[in-house]
């Protein structure tokens, strides 16, 4: 038995905290969602200290990450010759954000595959166990109440869950002005990780308003 104490990982995180902690359902949109991790996959990287995204994308630790993914990630960014802005990794990373971080979950033994209910149709991704599910919510609580001292990825974990259109599940969980503080925690990040943030919540707004046209 796999015992489930976390990944520490905060794309992984982000993706528990957009789906239902029980039946696996999300939350978001595939777009909202995919840009919500791929930001997440970016800080990770950044949080390491191997990525910077201001005023580009550019690779610091050429280094390959032991983690599969954040390998992969990292080699698309140096296969590039040209440097891009954030928000256009975004864009592109956001494709296939949301499959590769559930397959990096699933290898954790933090999602199982339910069966789909029409023959040759693929079953949804859902939590092994609910409780570790639900825990992600639990830090996120922590940055929202004054009282606390979170860590730097708990603060870009709540900044990135609200900026891809999570607040209304995740400020709820904070006392009365969760959101101000959220904010007050964002501002004392690094550029970096508030450019992160900021470019989530743009290509979010964006998405959001093209469908509206």
């Amino acid at each position: 038995m796999i015992q489930l104490a976390g990944t520490g990982l905060l794309a992984d995180d982000l993706y528990l905290l957009a789906h239902d902690d029980v039946s696996g359902r999300p939350f978001l949109q595939p777009r909202a969602l995919g840009l919500g991790l791929a930001g997440g996959l970016l800080a990770e990287l950044v949080l390491a200290g191997r990525v910077r995204v201001v005023p580009d994308v550019v690779v610091a630790d050429r280094a390959l990450p032991r983690d599969e993914l954040a390998c992969n990630v990292v080699g698309l960014l140096l296969s590039e010759r040209d440097q891009h802005e954030v928000g256009e990794w975004l864009a592109y990373l956001s494709r296939s954000a949301a499959e590769g971080v559930a397959l990096r979950l699933a290898g954790s033994g933090y999602l199982v595959r339910a069966p789909g209910r029409r023959w040759g149709r693929g079953g949804r991704w859902v939590p092994s166990d609910s409780d570790c599910a639900f825990a992600p919510l639990i830090r996120v609580r922590a940055v929202l109440d004054a009282a606390r001292q979170p860590a730097a990825s708990d603060v870009v974990l709540a900044g990135l869950a609200v900026g891809c259109g999570l607040g209304s599940r995740v400020l709820p969980l904070g006392p009365a002005g969760g959101r101000a503080q959220l904010e007050t925690a964002v501002r004392q990040l690094g550029p970096d990780l508030r450019a992160l943030i900021a470019q989530v919540q743009a290509g979010v707004d964006s998405a959001v308003l093209a469908q509206r046209m």
